[in-house]
């Protein structure tokens, strides 16, 4: 076991009747509120990868509305991708990173390009993913397996890796798991598998970069209304895909895009290895 030191002294010693009283605390605590105002990620870059659409988008413009230049990851949804560039374009510069997340040299690649467009990576926001509905676990081959991994979890580990060792103190990486992590999905094994590795690497690696100031949180949505949904599942399942909900509707991306800013701001400065869970309502653990 490893030998600990003794606890740093943060403060002097001191104590107080009960109940206390705060203006003869040393030092007084910070109870004046952040100005809300917008700007708080002004002079940021951020990388955001699946932010051609749906909460990638919702993120991007959300975040360029708040000062920060954005470089966006995505496969080849070139139409979707522009009009993501033409929303945040309005508001500072957006940089578009077409290619195979699945393949590391491209993320290598992408992250070198972010760089080298914007000179700087402050907030990394890990988000592109996919799934395949199967009824039963025969169903799901060694081929999608491997393919639902190799989208949904080798890229937040690539790209977070070449990203770190450009990051300064104060920076944020955030990663995008679901609800199924939490209580499963009996029709989406392999992916809320992938789901869930997310959330043992976002808690890990939160532990490791404490030290260096860089926090790492999650965002776990619930049912939301994205492209992800019409691919994946039968007609009459999407006209029913959120329903189930304690809100009995499914989420909108602009109602989970406020999780990622709180995560990539300094609101949130006292928050790491924790998740957010945007979900219409379900109560979970963790």
């Amino acid at each position: 076991m490893q030998k600990q030191g003794k606890p740093k002294r943060l403060r002097k010693p001191q104590s107080q009747a009960r109940p206390g009283h705060q203006s003869e605390m040393k030092p007084v605590p910070v109870t004046k509120p952040r100005p809300y105002t917008n700007g708080r990620l002004f002079n940021k870059v951020a990388l955001i990868t699946g932010g051609d659409s749906g909460i990638g988008r919702a993120v991007a413009e959300l975040f360029a509305s708040e000062g920060a230049k954005v470089a966006i990851a995505y496969l080849n949804e070139h139409k979707d991708a522009k009009e993501t560039k033409r929303l945040v374009d309005a508001y500072t510069e957006c940089l578009l990173l077409p290619g195979n997340l699945s393949d590391e040299r491209h993320c290598r690649q992408a992250v070198q390009a972010a760089f080298k467009a914007f000179g700087r990576i402050d907030i990394l926001v890990n988000n592109a993913a996919m799934h395949y509905e199967s009824k039963e676990i025969k169903d799901i081959s060694n081929a999608q397996l491997i393919k639902t991994f190799a989208n949904n979890f080798f890229p937040y580990f690539w790209i977070t890796k070449a990203v770190v060792s450009r990051m300064k103190r104060g920076s944020a990486i955030i990663n995008t798991s679901s609800v199924t992590a939490y209580r499963g999905s009996d029709s989406l094994i392999d992916y809320a598998s992938t789901k869930g590795a997310i959330v043992s690497f976002t808690r890990s690696l939160s532990s490791n970069l404490v030290k260096r100031g860089i926090r790492v949180n999650g965002v776990a949505p619930g049912p939301i209304w994205t492209p992800l949904i019409t691919y994946s599942f039968t007609p009459k399942k999407i006209a029913k895909f959120g329903s189930d909900a304690p809100m009995e509707r499914a989420g909108q991306p602009a109602e989970v895009a406020p999780s990622y800013l709180f995560l990539a701001c300094d609101d949130s400065a006292y928050m790491t290895g924790q998740f957010l869970h945007p979900n219409g309502g379900e109560i979970v653990n963790g």
